[in-house]
């Protein structure tokens, strides 16, 4: 089960989305788009939250309204664990205030063999954010709340979905460039044609002219010796 959220209407049409558990979050981390941005609580567990930008958009495209829902959403589904005693004791991190949320392109996380379902690291962690959160927002958490929807997608099949409408576009784009190539060249032919034939017509009216002194000048000679 994935839940879908829709980001303040001001801001754009964005979707926000997490996972209902560990496992979703597994088939998330593996079935990303290179648009989605990945969101956590910093040093609790939370859910793990995602936005998808626009096609073309980046990190750093992210206003501040739409960073403040998705870190509002984050914070609203997380838990902290608290070692008073032996078991854990959890409290819920929405009522924890001043915390800190993690945020990074989604192809920036890292998954290995040894990690446990769900858990994540990154390639670089130059490229993770940080956003502080001081407070719940009930404003901001009800609003997203009524503009959620739960639906259970084929993230594989929409990865590959996707991936199958690239490699066609990429296609396009390579045909659109090979005939720009191909009209470019033709072209270059043409002109230097015409600066050819242009070199040609010169070359016969300078040829002509001389002819025309060479004829003259034999018959003043003419002139000169029958005088």
């Amino acid at each position: 089960m994935v839940f879908y959220f829709k980001a303040r209407p001001e801001a754009g049409d964005y979707t926000i989305f997490m996972g209902l558990d560990k496992y979703e979050n597994e088939e998330l981390i593996k079935y990303g788009f290179p648009e989605d941005v990945w969101f956590h609580v910093d040093k609790m567990s939370s859910a793990h939250v995602y936005l998808r930008l626009h096609k073309g958009q980046t990190i750093d495209d992210i206003s501040e309204g739409v960073l403040e829902d998705c870190a509002q959403l984050v914070k609203a589904n997380s838990i902290q664990a608290l070692r008073h005693c032996n078991p854990f004791h959890y409290v819920a991190g929405n009522k924890v205030n001043n915390i800190d949320v993690v945020y990074t392109p989604w192809s920036n996380l890292k998954k290995t063999a040894s990690m446990d379902v769900g858990q994540v690291g990154f390639h670089n962690s130059k490229m993770v954010r940080t956003v502080r959160v001081e407070k719940r927002i009930n404003e901001v958490v009800n609003r997203l709340n009524k503009t959620k929807v739960e639906r259970k997608p084929d993230l594989k099949a929409e990865r590959e979905s996707a991936n199958a409408a690239e490699r066609a576009e990429r296609k396009l784009q390579l045909r659109d460039k090979k005939r720009r190539e191909e009209m470019e060249r033709l072209e270059k032919e043409r002109q230097a044609e015409i600066r050819s034939y242009k070199g040609l017509m010169v070359s016969d009216k300078m040829t002509s002219n001389k002819q025309i002194a060479s004829e003259s000048k034999s018959l003043q000679e003419l002139e000169e010796d029958f005088m």
